[in-house]
């Protein structure tokens, strides 16, 4: 007889650390039910504050004095077991931490338990996200520091797009400089786009093998991708997230020429990468110092005709994906909006749908209009292609991962 399986963790600490930042969850697992949520911000510089949130809406907001991720995760640890806002009685019932890591490169295409190899891969995996990846790994770091032998999970950004073919993954360059550098299509926002389908499904109350789906993460970042079955057929971001949609400050797609231009133009990489990065999407083409598509709807509203065009791009260039993708997967059960601009922006869904009439969609404008941050079909019961809004939860989405990657890690052999 094979010996019992190991009780799955049932409180789960997520960690999101940023390079000035740390952003926490704590979830009950088998009730999946957030305890406790906030971010210590600017850490190491001044005035770094913290904020607090139970999961009875009661909130803590002040300043802090850490110099480091460490002294962060302290200040969180204690206000976790604090007798007035902790939801915990002492720290060792954290049982397991996990945490987000942007990059995992070829070598991770799944979320997996951190030991030292894995984190000697995600600091090597820091060339394709020098942004993201060092804080990443500083994140677990703290953690193995502050919780001692607590297991902690890196679940990866990449992973739910590595099960894309080599017709979607490579580009059209010599295949050397994909074997010697790793130059291919990545994918980002994999935890969202792998929660929302998986959550769409559940909606539909139909597997996810069974659905073929178009799940669009639109915030100030934003990507689209095409679901088969529960696998990844094709991705907007690339090699890095700068690619596919426009969005807040990112141009998304864009002629490589233009950059070799400006670079003969005299412009430094760090510069450009500046611009295209930072400056570029609505920021750049509204040109009203604001990203936030709130800002750009209201003054498009009024007449501006920068704002105007701005909008009109970033619909543009998201119904012309949803086509690609459509045709890819041989037709879809459905397209799928998340992401606070997703979830919260009836006007957006509306434009796009309207740019779906061809496909079979029509859109239901009064539940459209009734439909902020919940699941609903928005649109109406004859259309062939559904048009769905469904809130993403990237935290719950690294707790249940981190769980499972524990559970099948911790498995005991059968007895012979």
């Amino acid at each position: 007889m094979p010996d019992p399986a190991p009780k799955p963790p049932k409180n789960v600490l997520v960690v999101n650390a940023g390079s000035s930042s740390l952003k926490f969850t704590m979830f009950r697992t088998d009730e999946e039910k957030m305890l406790a949520k906030g971010i210590v911000e600017r850490i190491g510089l001044c005035e770094t504050a913290l904020k607090y949130e139970r999961f009875d809406g009661k909130t803590l907001e002040g300043q802090v004095s850490v110099a480091d991720h460490d002294g962060a995760l302290r200040v969180v640890c204690e206000k976790l077991v604090d007798k007035k806002i902790g939801v915990l009685k002492k720290l060792s019932e954290v049982e397991a931490i996990g945490h987000r890591v942007v990059h995992g490169g070829e070598k991770f295409h799944d979320s997996t338990r951190v030991s030292k190899e894995v984190k000697q891969i995600i600091q090597q995996c820091a060339e394709l996200a020098p942004l993201h990846n060092p804080p990443n790994l500083g994140g677990i770091e703290a953690c193995e520091r502050v919780f001692g032998s607590v297991p902690n999970v890196a679940v990866f950004d990449t992973a739910f797009h590595h099960s894309m073919p080599p017709s979607s993954y490579l580009y059209a360059i010599p295949y050397e400089y994909y074997e010697k550098y790793g130059i291919r299509k990545y994918g980002f926002h994999g935890t969202s786009h792998k929660f929302v389908a998986q959550a769409t499904a559940d909606f539909l109350g139909k597997p996810l093998s069974d659905l073929k789906l178009i799940t669009c993460h639109l915030g100030n970042g934003a990507s689209i991708t095409a679901v088969a079955r529960g696998k990844v057929v094709d991705t907007s971001m690339g090699m890095t997230p700068l690619s596919g949609l426009v969005m807040g400050t990112r141009c998304g797609d864009i002629d490589p020429g233009v950059v070799l231009y400006l670079v003969r133009q005299g412009l430094a990489a760090d510069d450009i990468d500046k611009l295209l990065n930072k400056k570029s999407g609505l920021l750049g083409v509204a040109g009203l110092n604001s990203s936030d598509m709130r800002d750009i709807i209201q003054a498009a509203d009024g007449g501006n005709d920068q704002a105007q065009r701005a909008l009109w791009m970033f619909v543009h260039r998201l119904v012309s994906y949803i086509g690609a993708y459509y045709t890819i997967l041989d037709g879809a059960d459905a397209v799928v909006f998340t992401g606070g601009i997703g979830e919260n922006s009836a006007y957006i869904r509306a434009r796009v749908v309207a740019k779906l009439i061809c496909l079979g969609c029509i859109l239901d404008d009064a539940v459209n209009h009734d439909v902020l941050a919940r699941a609903a079909i928005i649109s109406t019961p004859e259309s062939r292609l559904k048009a769905i809004v469904m809130p993403t939860n990237e935290e719950l989405m690294i707790a249940r991962e981190t769980v499972r990657v524990l559970q099948a890690s911790e498995k005991p052999a059968a007895r012979k």
